[in-house]
Order: C-alpha cells, then sequence, then structure tokens
C-alpha cells in the first residue's frame, strides 16, 4: 500500500477560498447538521471547509453537531460541583499512573512548562477515561490508560450525567471522522476501524484567576494536544487562544451553541504534517473562576499510526516513523504531567515527536 503510494502524486482536495464564515476573520465556522442528517453534498461541503481549516488554522468552529444544550450545562454544572468539593474530598479520588482521578496545580512546573521557563500550569482537573468492568481483561492486567476510572463517593448523579456527556460526544465524534477521511481524499469509512472503539478522555477543568501582568503565569501553557480529535463546548468566560502559523496569538471568542474543535500530533503526524497541531493556551484573567470540560477522541491505542497514502509522494516521503497511538499518548503525558514523570515511557528518539510537539511555544 505504501510502495504503491510512493508513486503517485499527493491527491489533495482543492479548496480555492476560505469557508464562507470566519469567527474573528480567522477561525472557521463549520456547520455539520446537513452532513448528519444524511443531505445530498453535505459532506463533501463540510469536508472541504474541514480540509481548510486544518491546512491554515488548525481548529475550528463546530455548529449543527446536535448535542442537546441542557446536557452540555449540565455537564458543566457537574464539574462545578466536584471543584467545590473540600481538598480532602478530591483527593481521595488523586490522579494515578493512568491519568485518572483528580490532578490538583502541580507544585513544580513539567519538562514543557519548564522548558518555557513558565510556572506550572495554574489548573485542577478531573480525568475520566472509558468507563470499564472489574472483569475487564485491560482492568485485570492492569494495562496502561485502561482501568476502572475513580469515582467521587458523595455526588450522587455526577458518574452518571459524565458517562451520558461522553457517551453523546464519542457517538459525535465517530460520525465526524468521515469528514476527516473525505477532506484528506481518503474513503469515507478509511478511519471508521481505527474509531470503532475510540480513546476517550473527558477533562474537567478548574481554572482560578491569574495575574495578567506576570508572564511566567498561565492558567494553562502553550502545547499541543497529543492525539486526533478535541471537542471544547461553548464557553462563555474567555481564556483559550491559539498560535496561529504566522505566530500571533489569537483569542477563541464564545460563539453560542458551537464547539471549538482542534486536531493533536498524531493527526499531524498521520497526515505527514498536511494537517495543523496548533499550540494553543489559557490564561484566565476574567476576573471569574473558570470551567472547562474538554473531551478528547482518539485512535484506539493498538492501532499503529503510520502516514496515510494521501498524505505522501516520491517528492513527499513520511516524515515520522509509524507507533502506536498509545506509545504515543504515554511519551506525551510524561512531558506534561508531574504525576507522570516517573513512570517508564518511550524515548523521545522512539517516538520522534516533530518540532510542533517539543517546542517551547513563546507567550
Amino acid at each position: 500500500m505504501i510502495k504503491s503510494a510512493l508513486d503517485q502524486t499527493v491527491a489533495r482536495t482543492l479548496v480555492p477560498a476560505p469557508p464562507p464564515v470566519l469567527i474573528g476573520g480567522v477561525i472557521p465556522l463549520i456547520d455539520v447538521a446537513g452532513f448528519l442528517a444524511g443531505t445530498p453534498g453535505a459532506a463533501e461541503k463540510a469536508a472541504a471547509e474541514l480540509a481548510w481549516a486544518f491546512e491554515n488554522v488548525g481548529f475550528y468552529y463546530l455548529a449543527g453537531h446536535g448535542v442537546p444544550k441542557e446536557l452540555i450545562e449540565a455537564q458543566y454544572a457537574e464539574a462545578a460541583r466536584f471543584h467545590a468539593q473540600p481538598m480532602e474530598e478530591k483527593l481521595k479520588v488523586e490522579v494515578n499512573e493512568h491519568t485518572i482521578g483528580f490532578m490538583p496545580i502541580p507544585e513544580t512546573a513539567p519538562p514543557n512548562a519548564a522548558a518555557q521557563g513558565k510556572k506550572p500550569s495554574q489548573n485542577e482537573a478531573f480525568f475520566v477515561r472509558r468507563e470499564r468492568d472489574a472483569n475487564d481483561p485491560n482492568v485485570i492486567a492492569g494495562r496502561r490508560f485502561h482501568v476502572q476510572n475513580r469515582w467521587p463517593a458523595n455526588l450522587p448523579g455526577f458518574r452518571e450525567q459524565t458517562l451520558k456527556y461522553m457517551s453523546a460526544l464519542e457517538a459525535l465524534c465517530r460520525k465526524l471522522v468521515r469528514l476527516y477521511a473525505l477532506a484528506l481524499d481518503l474513503p469515507e469509512d478509511h478511519f471508521d476501524r481505527y474509531f470503532e472503539t475510540p480513546h476517550v478522555i473527558l477533562r474537567q477543568s478548574r481554572y482560578p484567576q491569574i495575574d495578567g501582568a506576570d508572564d511566567r503565569i498561565a492558567s494553562l501553557v502553550p502545547h499541543t494536544d497529543s492525539g486526533f480529535m478535541t471537542l471544547l463546548p461553548p464557553n462563555k468566560v474567555q481564556g483559550l487562544s491559539i498560535n496561529l502559523p504566522n505566530g500571533e496569538w489569537h483569542d477563541a471568542p464564545y460563539v453560542e451553541d458551537a464547539f471549538v474543535v482542534n486536531g493533536g500530533d498524531i493527526l499531524h503526524r498521520w497526515t505527514n504534517e498536511r494537517f495543523l497541531s496548533t499550540p494553543h493556551r489559557v490564561r484566565n484573567v476574567s476576573g471569574v473562576l473558570r470551567y472547562a470540560i474538554p473531551f478528547f477522541c482518539d485512535p484506539n491505542h493498538d492501532f499503529l499510526i503510520e502516514c496515510l497514502p494521501s498524505c505522501q509522494s516520491v517528492d513527499n516521503p513520511p516524515k515520522y516513523p509509524p507507533i502506536t497511538m498509545g506509545d504515543y499518548a504515554l511519551w506525551f503525558a510524561a512531558q506534561r504531567y508531574q504525576h507522570m514523570q516517573n513512570v517508564k515511557s518511550p524515548t523521545e528518539d522512539e517516538v520522534a515527536p516533530g518540532a510542533r510537539a517539543t517546542a517551547a511555544w513563546k507567550s
């Protein structure tokens, strides 16, 4: 398959102009309602807009997604309810080596923050992954990132609402990956097997106010994401900004009923750098607490990620060695989380993470 692809030129979807709506004149708004409804031609239109978004920005706003507003608001409320607990209660489900549970604000900066001369990111978070039974073979084996979730004991309804929200977003992502395939000049079902049981994470974060005059402090330091797709639901409290390819920082404003979506390093390397993994940061200088509930949807950890046939040619050979999603995720976590720094992970040489994953992004 790869050899035949190398004998061809890279097929590319030609997108002569940006999508009709650019939020802030920069970030495309893509409405997928027609695609989800099966309207003829809607998939091709949305895929072309998606290709432009990732080749030029790395972020887009997702409209027409069908996730009920009430479900999103309920999850924000649950995030606030969790973080309102006393610290001793939250620490009963403290984050473990699988990055499941509550992560307080770290005392020291992890490698990616230290490389930028930053203090630790000023946020605390509660991580949930796929819900698993005690008799799951992965749970029994203690497989990395595949064990049971850690749930707070004194928040009735928290687990049920959180799983309901995650289920809705996972179902949406499994549909959206078909647009990504079309955008990359691949058969519509190309990514289906990778996302039959995707690896999912919900991070429920609380951002206190920071000193906007101190450039050593960020709510979340400049970084790229590790995986394929990140969905951030509408957030009326500002704070997110993205680092555009021209080096400028651009704030991502609130758009009613629209998710902010970005790609990560796996998407970037899978597409041979055709699709951007755009650095971004959070600075909460709003004057109020800020909550965020990003949902990460990535390929199954067992699948090998190697350059897509439509993203390589004789003149554009693969830039990265093949790697499983699981190995990349483990390396990534070791660079970014204090609780993972003593966990054995693949080396940088083995991962060959690329400049966008390792650069010290300037603020």
